[in-house]
């Protein structure tokens, strides 16, 4: 039986992300705050969304998959090859601004237990916001985007630390130090178990089955949404919260070698949930609270766009992090997180916090979500416009630091598609030649025992073209037997004016790739009888060879 409720929810749902989306993209505005203003329209103002259970059903799958999406970004090397940075400016600004979220909580008039949640609450980012923003600009690889993706991922361990401590308590209960404490070492216990079996899973089951599925289109897809919710149903044998289970498979996959391609190919579904997501906050928002508490949610809103920034921007200019790239690392992180409404949830749930309490970080959570959205669209002019002042000042970094190469910054390079053994080849020849080469295969371990960069992935896929910067490359050489594959690179080189030389694997494929301009074509039956030729002409048999064809 359909719930009726729930389709007619999550449809209105849907219309109003994508209407106001749409309306936020004709004014410039970030989508998120569309889907935010959508959610309110839906839910407090207008009550046309007013079921409770159906859009808490909603919202926990939007929960679960955002977390898991979240896990994906969460790869162990990015905070390995930022190392001090990263661990430092995370673990710095997650102390700084807790104890000033709790002194600021406290002078506000709340009580200690309350204030000590808000705090918590208060402390992280949106690892969802800033990807997406990061994502949509291009700026995943500039130094400022790998800097707050570190402080991210490092605060994305704290809060799954805390969930699990916070999921240790029991419901509705009095205060046990003994009873809260064996409880916390269990939940504990049980998310070290599910991070151990995850990586040893990612390490020698998740390696070899999805290296076999990546071949197949959409296959990679529906395994990873397979171990997601496997993780999610051991999460709750454990006691703990589903998010838990979603956010330890997604760290799991990240450790795999086509991480990227996995990344993009669930970017569609990424798009999906974070309008639910964002639509159904605005829904569960209850804007009928007293004046006071609206002064209050404005204050805590003013201290962590201020302080937030201060606090990263200091951290990030002392580790000797040029000013720009301090800045927008200040300016990325200017938000509550997802994780600060789902700690908030599992707080109120637990009795630790009243319903006002729910509210203010509702509302911060709306407000700083949509003005730092804003912040980091404008955050190029924002920035010129504090420089120009001397505002940044007290922030001087004492050094600039270069970014380190990346990818996409390859310029003039040879972009290699299929590591086969013609691929193989070509690239040992071009590398002999001393240029630069990128080798692109779907399976990692072809592309192991090569010396040139790499990355795993399907060609026909454009951002994968772009990841590899192929508007700045020399050349394309693709050695697929992939036909419809080599004909959409070459009539992507005429668009780009960029040569190409394509594997022609049939002959009568060579009139379409010659309608695509393509520079050069490998044609294995020409090329073995020009080999032969030239084999019968070093024996001296040539031209005999020549006069009885033709006399034949």
């Amino acid at each position: 039986m359909i719930d009726e409720a729930f389709i007619r929810s999550l449809g209105l749902m849907i219309i109003a992300a994508a209407a106001f989306a749409s309306l936020a993209r004709k004014l410039g505005v970030p989508t998120i705050v569309g889907y935010l203003v959508a959610g309110v329209v839906l839910g407090p103002a207008t009550h046309v969304i007013d079921d409770a259970r159906v859009v808490s059903l909603i919202s926990e799958i939007g929960i679960i998959l955002l977390l898991f999406l979240v896990g994906l970004e969460l790869d162990i090397a990015k905070i390995r090859n930022l190392g001090k940075v990263a661990v430092l400016a995370g673990t710095g600004q997650i102390v700084v601004t807790s104890f000033l979220s709790f002194g600021c909580c406290i002078l506000l008039g709340f009580e200690l237990r309350t204030s000590l949640v808000m705090a918590a609450a208060l402390t992280f980012s949106s690892t969802v916001v800033v990807v997406k923003v990061l994502a949509e600009k291009k700026e995943l690889d500039a130094l400022h985007g790998r800097i707050a993706i570190g402080v991210l991922l490092v605060q994305d361990l704290a809060a799954i630390l805390l969930l699990t401590v916070l999921a240790g308590l029991q419901e509705g209960s009095d205060f046990s130090l003994s009873q809260t404490l064996g409880n916390t070492i269990q939940a504990i216990g049980g998310i070290v178990t599910i991070l151990v079996v995850a990586l040893l899973a990612s390490r020698f089951i998740l390696l070899r089955l999805l290296t076999w599925a990546i071949t197949y289109p959409g296959m990679l897809f529906i395994w990873s949404l397979c171990w997601c919710f496997a993780l999610v149903q051991i999460a709750h044998w454990f006691h703990l919260s589903h998010e838990i289970g979603a956010f330890m498979a997604g760290v799991s996959l990240a450790q795999l070698p086509f991480q990227h391609e996995l990344a993009r190919r669930v970017n569609p579904l990424m798009n999906f949930f974070i309008a639910v997501f964002f639509t159904s906050l605005g829904i569960n928002l209850n804007l009928d609270i007293p004046t006071r508490y609206w002064i209050t949610a404005a204050a805590l809103t003013l201290f962590v766009l201020v302080g937030k920034f201060a606090v990263v921007m200091l951290t990030a200019s002392r580790l000797r992090i040029d000013e720009k790239s301090s800045y927008f690392s200040g300016v990325l992180l200017c938000q509550i997180s997802e994780f600060s409404l789902i700690f908030a949830t599992l707080a109120f749930s637990k009795g630790l916090i009243d319903e006002t309490a729910l509210s203010i970080i509702g509302l911060v959570g709306l407000a700083t979500i949509s003005l730092s959205a804003y912040g980091i669209q404008y955050k190029t002019f924002l920035y010129r416009f504090v420089r120009h002042r001397r505002l940044l000042s007290p922030f001087q970094a004492t050094a600039a630091s270069p970014p380190a190469p990346t990818v996409k910054s390859l310029h003039q390079h040879v972009i290699l598609v299929g590591v086969n053994s013609l691929g193989i080849y070509i690239v040992d020849q071009l590398l002999d030649r001393g240029e630069t080469v990128l080798a692109i295969d779907t399976n990692p371990q072809r592309l192991a025992p090569l010396k040139c960069r790499t990355l795993v992935g399907n060609a026909e896929d454009w951002a994968l073209l772009e990841e590899a910067n192929l508007p700045q490359a020399k050349l394309l050489v693709s050695a697929l037997h992939i036909e419809d594959t080599n004909d959409l690179l070459a009539y992507r080189c005429r668009q780009l004016q960029i040569p190409c030389a394509i594997h022609a694997v049939d002959l009568e494929e060579t009139d379409n790739l010659l309608e695509m301009d393509a520079t050069y074509l490998m044609i294995p039956k020409v090329d073995g009888i020009k080999l032969q030729n030239q084999q019968l002409g070093k024996l001296g048999f040539l031209k005999t060879w020549r006069k009885s064809l033709c006399c034949f």
